[in-house]
């Protein structure tokens, strides 16, 4: 059985990575080690409701007091909500209002017949506007990780003028090449277009991998990122089994867009950020988005970190968004 494909990994095409073991193999579906901050921010159990938006139900986990100043998490491919549930409180005790959302096709949010990152910006600012991040005496600001970056830029070249910040942390621009071929590779990461199906939880973490493959020197994150993207299903012979939280059909009818085009005509303004050791957002690359990005906009580099800022360097990745989220 091949190895599960969950990620917060966006485009694909990314030079062949080395070979990386599963980082929950050797548990054996027990919980691994966690430090007392983890477990204290855990303790923070956020608000989990819905919003409906265009006939979906839209996954919502809120911290903190409406009327503080807002801030909004967005994941990546294959990625959901609970990606941010271990950052976001420490957030939220610093007075501000934070919320994350999963993306359709993704996390507990509704599947849909197809996807598109226009339809997941209506999403998110839909999601801003019900949950109150626009209730505050500021301009929320939002962040996007990876996929959801370019979501961000159709979002702020939208909305922007709602908006004090956009936030696009390790998202791959790459040159312009056939939409047909962007998603045909989502497509395989997704898994082809195929739940895997899994007999036990335990046989499911022990596959888990990073998407684009990396190290993982934090297994306890990516133990909280695995079982929150595990739901019970039926085996083709009505057993009891596990799947993944995302739709394998996502990139079947799929409309990226112009993220592009958008990221130079952003409304409000925006910063870039990589991972110092990212292989997904090259150094190269980096330089490509900033070239397309606002004159001015701003850039920053996560130290000793990959593409799975949030998980390489959850504390240093926090204060980096605190910081980035205060200073205008």
């Amino acid at each position: 059985m091949k190895a599960p494909v969950t990620a917060a990994g966006g485009a694909a095409g990314a030079a062949a990575p080395q070979y990386f073991r599963a980082p929950l193999a050797d548990f054996r579906g027990a919980r691994p080690p966690a430090p007392d901050w983890f477990a204290q921010a855990l303790e923070d159990v956020p608000v989990r409701s819905t919003v409906e938006v265009q006939g979906a139900a839209i996954e919502t986990l809120a911290w903190g007091r409406i009327g503080d100043p807002g801030l909004l998490l967005m994941h990546g491919n294959g990625a959901h909500a609970d990606w941010f549930s271990f950052i976001a409180p420490l957030l939220a005790r610093e007075g501000r209002r934070v919320v994350a959302l999963s993306f359709s096709g993704m996390g507990r949010s509704d599947w849909r017949p197809k996807y598109s990152v226009a339809q997941w910006a209506d999403e998110t600012i839909a999601v801003v506007e019900a949950t109150g991040l626009f209730d505050a005496p500021k301009a929320p600001v939002l962040a996007a990780h990876s996929f959801g970056g370019f979501v961000l830029m159709t979002t702020a070249a939208r909305h922007g003028q709602r908006l004090r910040r956009a936030i696009i942390i390790d998202t791959p621009l790459r040159p312009p090449e056939s939409i047909e071929a962007q998603n045909e590779r989502r497509r395989e990461r997704m898994g082809g277009g195929q739940a895997r199906l899994y007999a036990s939880e335990a046989d499911a973490l022990s596959r888990f991998k990073l998407m684009p493959p990396q190290g993982c020197d934090n297994p306890f994150i990516a133990d909280h990122i695995a079982r929150h993207s595990l739901k019970p299903v039926l085996d083709a012979q009505g057993r009891p089994a596990v799947s993944w939280r995302f739709d394998p059909s996502l990139f079947d009818n799929f409309e990226f867009g112009k993220p592009h085009r958008d990221l130079g005509q952003s409304l409000c303004p925006v910063v870039l950020v990589r991972g110092g050791r990212s292989r997904l957002v090259t150094p190269e690359l980096f330089d490509h988005a900033r070239s397309l990005a606002p004159p001015g906009t701003p850039i920053h580099e996560l130290a000793d970190a990959d593409h799975h800022v949030m998980v390489d360097q959850p504390l240093a990745f926090t204060r980096l968004l605190a910081q980035l989220a205060d200073e205008l």
